[in-house]
């Protein structure tokens, strides 16, 4: 550890939403470094240049091979440790909603998990990583997911199979995609404390025990036989618990006591995982720094009160939307002074003004407020005029239109959706307001052309399409119809 905090420190890319232009990556790749970041946690999904049976996973705007090659060498080159991580058995979405895998799915209504009693799943995984590694030479580590890998089982399977076997067939899924990927990777795969599933027989300790205690046999004390499980499974050999929480006031003693737990049930060493963007709202638009401060503050009491040689590193995640279905969380440009809070908190062991000086100068930014959401002050960091633009539309857009059209007498008394469907016009009253409407709709159009084309430089087109249409669209459509509304009714007067 490197002033109390963990050595090695991932940041987490969540490319199932919004990815980044190759280019943008290229940008940002040396601040993270110079930010403390050691490594990166990838996170493809659909992102990624699947070929061959693969090929209907990989989505129109997925990193060619070439791009990816050429981000990859940049981070090696900048001694940024790469960290695969291909979902296996939970959060399948992205591969069981297409026909030609929706027959592996364990619940059929549900695209969420993969069914693991299926020989034809195993390959398919193992197809996966298999086309992963090949573009990701001598890593160390790789992530296989199994995060709620079992939410479709606690509608139709925690009463009917919990006697049938299911939970060595699970255990055993995993022994074979964990023995797979170290085929590949050398030195350790890894997965996380998180999963929600009431038949997982791989995460024991902490939150899950009560869900799987059932299912393993009592010992001479009368305690559910969890580390016996565990250890005579095999899985602690093969694997590394990754254990995640994103709660500003996460339980420290509890989490030592979890840590404690699995080094009795065999594992050596475990990781952490907490959040600088994507946990505190699956819509959220803006970051709040203060509360993920916290939680990296919370993480480093942990680590002190535990044992010195158990953490092997951190994943600070950032996740851009909840499942594949979901909407998108804050953008990557957004959490960019969120993330140098964080990774400088843990750099240093704790946060304070001179470090806090630090990260505004490696922005460029001239004050970086933490307790509340991002002000318009500007940047230099790669994206910042992404972080400025949405801050102004996602505090002033609405409140300015609702200004207009909720609170103006003049709009609410006399040019109402049943004035203007009917055309009971006043010939005179629309003046009062007309030059208002104007100017603000040509204002907003002003910031939202800016904005678009700030996003245009980081994202593809689809990603800029869809933020507008659920934070620009419905605010500004309602203005433009106003507008249009007015110019009908002088024209009919004149």
């Amino acid at each position: 550890m490197a002033a109390g905090g963990p050595r090695r420190r991932l940041v987490h890319l969540d490319l199932k939403g919004a990815p980044p232009r190759a280019a943008y990556l290229a940008e940002v790749l040396p601040l993270l470094r110079a930010l403390g970041g050691s490594g990166l946690l990838l996170e493809y999904e659909d992102t990624f240049p699947y070929a061959g049976p693969l090929q209907p996973l990989r989505a129109p705007h997925a990193y060619s091979p070439a791009e990816l090659r050429a981000v990859l060498r940049q981070a090696r080159a900048l001694g940024l440790e790469l960290v695969p991580l291909v979902q296996t058995f939970g959060h399948m979405e992205f591969v069981l909603k297409h026909k030609e895998f929706a027959h592996l799915r364990e619940v059929k209504v549900f695209p969420n998990a993969l069914n693991p009693h299926k020989e034809e799943s195993r390959a398919l995984v193992k197809a996966m990583i298999d086309q992963v590694m090949a573009l990701h030479e001598d890593v160390k580590w790789f992530h296989i997911g199994c995060d709620e890998v079992g939410l479709p089982l606690s509608l139709e399977y925690c009463f009917c199979v919990r006697n049938e076997g299911v939970l060595p067939r699970r255990r055993r899924g995993i022994k074979a995609v964990a023995a797979a990927t170290r085929q590949h990777s050398g030195e350790a795969v890894l997965i996380p404390h998180k999963s929600r599933s009431k038949l997982c027989g791989l995460v024991v300790p902490g939150r899950d025990a009560h869900r799987v205690g059932r299912h393993a046999q009592r010992d001479e004390r009368g305690n559910a036989g969890r580390t016996l499980f565990l250890s005579e499974s095999g899985v602690p050999q093969l694997v590394q618990p990754m254990i995640w929480d994103y709660a500003a006031d996460l339980d420290v003693e509890g989490k030592v006591q979890l840590i404690e737990k699995y080094r009795r049930c065999g594992f050596s060493k475990v990781w952490f995982a907490s959040a600088f963007k994507g946990a505190t709202g699956v819509n959220q638009s803006l970051t709040l720094i203060g509360h993920h401060l916290k939680n990296h503050l919370q993480w480093l009491k942990v680590a002190s009160d535990s044992p010195a040689d158990v953490l092997e590193g951190i994943a600070l995640t950032g996740w851009q939307r909840y499942d594949h279905f979901s909407v998108l969380c804050e953008l990557l440009p957004v959490a960019v002074p969120s993330l140098a809070v964080c990774l400088q908190a843990l750099e240093n062991g704790g946060y304070s003004e001179k470090i806090k000086e630090n990260v505004e100068k490696l922005l460029g930014m001239s004050n970086l407020e933490t307790e509340t959401f991002m002000s318009t002050a500007l940047g230099t960091f790669p994206g910042s005029n992404v972080l400025t633009l949405v801050t102004q539309v996602s505090f002033y857009l609405k409140s300015s239109v609702d200004e207009l059209l909720e609170r103006n007498r003049y709009v609410t008394g006399w040019f109402s959706p049943y004035h203007r469907k009917r055309r009971i016009i006043h010939p005179i009253i629309m003046h009062h307001f007309q030059p208002d409407a104007v100017s603000l709709l040509s204002k907003w159009n002003a910031v939202v052309q800016d904005l678009r084309a700030a996003m245009e430089r980081v994202f593809h087109q689809c990603t800029v399409e869809e933020w507008m249409e659920e934070n620009v669209h419905p605010s500004l459509q309602k203005l433009q119809q106003v507008v249009d509304d007015l110019d009908e009714a002088i024209k009919a007067q004149n």
